[in-house]
């Protein structure tokens, strides 16, 4: 099964100019779901992972499914505003701005293995940001991973060197 063909590719959205990968084919079809979560889950044996965290909103919906699937918990990074309890955040620069993310001040323990997962790879801003969250609350990141590497576009790996990354599909 080729799940490059389960991706669907919308030109021009969300502005002029942009080739948009969306992933939400993918998703709705049960065997490539399950063939994304398990080729992840594959790529992280004997890596001894406690927590999965995943960034709003995709990665809600692919890092819960890895979480399960490799037997760790699950930590959403979400918006500020977002989260009921006391929370720790992280501000990181966009190309035109920048942007938050915040985790509850007791989702991670120090010491605690944590993947991160999100459905896509471009500039890497909010998987570092993840990562500075999750080393903020003493946690150590033992992997990235990602659905999707806009590889050919963005070079994402750049701020994530010296992090184990890797990603299913690339383009």
């Amino acid at each position: 099964m080729d799940l490059k063909d389960m991706i669907r590719s919308i030109p021009n959205f969300p502005v002029e100019g942009v080739l948009f990968r969306d992933i939400t084919t993918l998703l709705k079809d049960k065997d490539g779901y399950h063939a994304l979560i398990e080729q992840m889950a594959d790529s992280l044996k004997d890596k001894k992972i406690d927590l999965v965290i995943g960034p709003e909103a995709r990665g809600f919906v692919i890092g819960s499914a890895l979480a399960y699937a490799i037997g760790a918990g699950f930590v959403v990074a979400r918006k500020p505003g977002k989260l009921p309890c006391k929370t720790m955040r992280f501000e990181y620069g966009l190309e035109y701005g920048s942007d938050v993310l915040e985790i509850h001040e007791d989702a991670i323990m120090p010491g605690q293995r944590v993947v991160i997962v999100d459905d896509l790879l471009a500039t890497g801003g909010t998987a570092l940001a993840t990562a500075k969250l999750v080393e903020q609350a003493g946690g150590v990141v033992v992997g990235l991973r990602f659905a999707i590497e806009l590889s050919s576009e963005f070079d994402g790996r750049a701020p994530l060197r010296g992090y184990d990354v890797q990603s299913i599909l690339q383009y």
